[in-house]
């Protein structure tokens, strides 16, 4: 099945139900089977010499990880996918099929941090120097770009600050001067938001988190288009990079419930953050899809939703009472991923690694992840840890 297969007037909730399954090319079974394997014979000497197979090596590809390749190129919209075994495995790839020794990379500041940490190591020891920006530049990131700038990093929102990024303005910039765009899209997923249609070149994601969604999988996705999906592609097989066929068939599974469970975490997380808005312990809540967020104006011209993952600044309080806070807390667990059923809590500062803008919170951040648990019974897990808070 090919993305062309895809009928034009389907739905995405309906794709994410259908796209790289064919039942009948397996007996009828509905989901394709986990094909383990390494070795792939040829019928006859011909078709060895000629390379003539649907499939070379267990490495390069199977039926269990063509599925979920298939499904996600269709979704993304793109000319192809190559799944990696974990979402800063993507990032690096990502990178390294877009940059050589010399090249400029222009980085926002607000990225993952592991993902500058691999710049600030990896693409430095290759010769790869790492410029970070501000997210808000937009069309002004004309003014940072350089004659060897050969690639620009984005991700919308932010991770953990959630500033909004105008993807649009700044792909419009890096065209005119053929730089390859690429952009961490693990927030929104396809379903919320298709870079491809905003003129990214390579969109990532984190599949660990929406795409499995049970807090069971690690997983990445590299979706490209022209000229990027070669280099990706080549990267991704001259570094040998390859799932097991166990975690592509969990990301398959995972992707036939991800629409359903996108809307479930957008709901809820909304219906918290606006509670949290008008609690005394909280300054401010940090959500795109709130009216009163600085970037909700660029959200709502160019996402289709939000996600579950969104943070808060609390008003100023000493450690020992933020500890009785976490600690307090039955139903969100202190955890360093997120997308999964479950809801989970960190606490974060930005401050000390962050070059290109300044963090200057009044209080302590914290992220949360809201899982699939009554709105209710968060809001009064909540409400009780605060309560232990003041009273420490």
């Amino acid at each position: 099945m090919t993305p062309t297969d895809l009928k034009a007037s389907f739905e995405p909730e309906t794709e994410v139900v259908r796209l790289g399954r064919d039942p009948f090319r397996f007996d009828g079974f509905v989901n394709p089977p986990v094909v383990r394997g390494s070795t792939v014979l040829y019928p006859n000497y011909a078709d060895l010499a000629a390379h003539r197979s649907r499939y070379s090596y267990g490495r390069r590809g199977n039926p269990t990880s063509e599925a979920l390749e298939t499904a996600l190129q269709a979704l993304e919209g793109s000319d192809g996918v190559a799944l990696t075994p974990s979402g800063l495995s993507a990032c690096s790839i990502a990178l390294l099929s877009a940059l050589a020794a010399g090249d400029h990379l222009l980085m926002v500041d607000t990225v993952y941090y592991p993902t500058r940490r691999f710049c600030d190591t990896v693409l430095r020891r290759m010769g790869v120097e790492t410029t970070y920006y501000d997210p808000l530049v937009a069309a002004g990131i004309a003014q940072l770009l350089r004659e060897n700038t050969r690639a620009i990093f984005l991700e919308a929102p932010g991770s953990q600050s959630f500033e909004m990024q105008d993807v649009a303005a700044i792909t419009a910039v890096a065209r005119t001067r053929g730089i390859t765009t690429l952009i961490d899209n693990t927030w929104a997923t396809p379903l919320f938001f298709r870079p491809h249609d905003f003129g990214v070149d390579i969109s990532i994601q984190a599949g660990t988190k929406y795409i499995g969604g049970h807090a069971d999988l690690n997983l990445g996705t590299i979706s490209a288009v022209g000229q990027s999906w070669k280099r990706v592609h080549d990267t991704h097989g001259d570094m040998g990079i390859c799932i097991s066929p166990d975690d592509a068939a969990l990301g398959s599974r995972g992707l036939r419930t991800m629409a359903v469970r996108l809307e479930r975490h957008q709901a809820s997380a909304l219906t918290l953050a606006r509670w949290l808005q008008a609690r005394p312990e909280v300054s401010r809540v940090l959500h795109p899809g709130l009216e009163s967020d600085p970037g909700h104006a660029i959200w709502k011209r160019d996402f289709k939703g939000s996600s579950g993952l969104f943070s808060i600044i609390l008003k100023p309080v000493d450690e020992p009472a933020l500890a009785a806070f976490f600690d307090a807390l039955e139903l969100f667990g202190m955890g360093y991923s997120w997308g999964g059923y479950e809801s989970l809590i960190i606490a974060f500062d930005c401050s000390t690694y962050r070059t290109a803008t300044k963090w200057q919170a009044e209080g302590p951040g914290v992220r949360l992840h809201i899982g699939l648990e009554s709105p209710a019974d968060l809001m009064a897990d909540l409400d009780q840890a605060f309560a232990k808070m003041a009273a420490a």
